[in-house]
């Protein structure tokens, strides 16, 4: 019995102290900055115009940077500018029309309405008395009934004729139907509209870049016909650019979004790029081909960007850079149109480009 206890204390021993050799010798957690090697990305537009038209210019040319706002090409506008024209004139008709109606009638139109009721009247007594005069005869057998019957008639049409002309001089005072005010308000609205689309098709046929780039290529040239389905170039945005590189497992939990991050490219040793670590995704994936040795495609990783602050313009779509992460918090804010970290500007001029937030789960590829 006690042979068997004492074997049951040495295998406690040697269990307790193999524990205490394997904490006593495994590597100490890696405390150094996270380093990731990835390829640059950025965003790319293909620029067409909105309308189908022929070509009349294209300036730009392949390899051109452009800011915000410069003229890339132009289309043909000889038949918009006579659609405008024409549409001009019909707005410029339909507001008179509106005038004369808001305007109501004339004094001049009024004073003929008054004196074609006065005329009328005048017509009437006229006619009574005649009739008064005939029916008193008739008593007599002075007058034929025949006449004494056109005399009847005859009052009763200038009767007839006062109500109309009193009828008519009321509405040539009220003046126009408020239908007829609105209707024409709602017309000359609608040939406004209608003036306003051809204007903004004119201010469409010249395209101009939406934020600063590069020209990639250039598609078409004047007389060639334009339309969406057709770009006349594709431009590279040069703001904002970042790395597109992966996390793994073990890398996750060391790092955050907002970390500072150093960029380092072949192309300029010794000289690294401020950036901040924007986007970490949200699920895992395997090692895409073209990143990671055979070892690790079978792994799986987590997508990160680190956005770059460029203001030289060195960096190449799909170029190597190696990122180096460390510890702090360096969330990118706007500051002039451009992307920074707190309290500091980029020195691009004249780039108004798009910024990405720093957690954007999903943002453009």
């Amino acid at each position: 019995m006690k042979k068997r206890i004492l074997i049951l204390a040495v295998l406690a021993l040697c269990i307790a102290g193999g524990v205490l050799a394997w904490r006593a010798l495994r590597p100490a957690p890696d405390a150094g900055p996270v380093v990731l090697y990835g390829n640059v990305d950025l965003r790319q537009v293909s620029l067409a115009f909105k309308d189908a038209e022929r070509v009349a210019r294209v300036v730009a040319r392949e390899g051109d940077r452009l800011a915000p706002g410069a003229l890339v090409a132009v289309l043909e506008t000889d038949r918009l500018d006579r659609e405008i024209t024409r549409a001009k004139g019909r707005v410029a008709a339909q507001a008179a029309a509106l005038e004369r109606l808001e305007n109501g009638s004339r004094p001049q139109e009024k004073r003929r309405a008054r004196a074609d009721a006065d005329a009328a009247a005048v017509e009437l007594a006229n006619a009574e008395r005649t009739y008064a005069r005939l029916h008193a005869l008739s008593g007599s057998g002075a007058a034929r009934e025949q006449d004494v019957d056109d005399a009847l008639a005859a009052r009763d049409r200038a009767a007839a004729r006062l109500r109309v002309a009193q009828a008519q001089l009321a509405l040539v005072e009220e003046g126009p139907r408020r239908e007829d005010i609105a209707e024409a308000r709602a017309s000359l609205a609608a040939q406004r509209a209608e003036l306003a689309v051809l204007e903004q098709r004119r201010a469409d046929s010249e395209l101009r870049a939406p934020s600063s780039g590069v020209v990639r290529s250039r598609l078409l040239e004047p007389g060639d016909m334009a339309s969406a389905q057709r770009p006349v170039c594709t431009m590279a945005l040069t703001d904002p650019k970042w790395v597109r590189a992966y996390l793994t497992e073990t890398q996750l939990g060391r790092v955050h979004e907002g970390m500072p991050a150093e960029i380092a490219i072949d192309a300029r040793p010794g000289q690294p790029l401020e950036g901040w670590l924007g986007f970490i995704s949200p699920t895992a994936e395997f090692t895409p081909r073209n990143v990671e040795t055979p070892e690790l495609r079978t792994s799986l990783v987590y997508e990160a960007r680190v956005f770059v602050r460029d203001p030289g313009d060195v960096l190449r779509l799909g170029m190597p850079a190696t990122v180096t992460l460390r510890e702090g918090h360096a969330v990118p804010v706007r500051t002039g149109g451009q992307t920074g970290a707190p309290g500091t500007a980029n020195a691009t001029a004249g780039a108004t480009a798009e910024a990405a937030p720093a957690t954007a789960p999903g943002a453009a590829q």
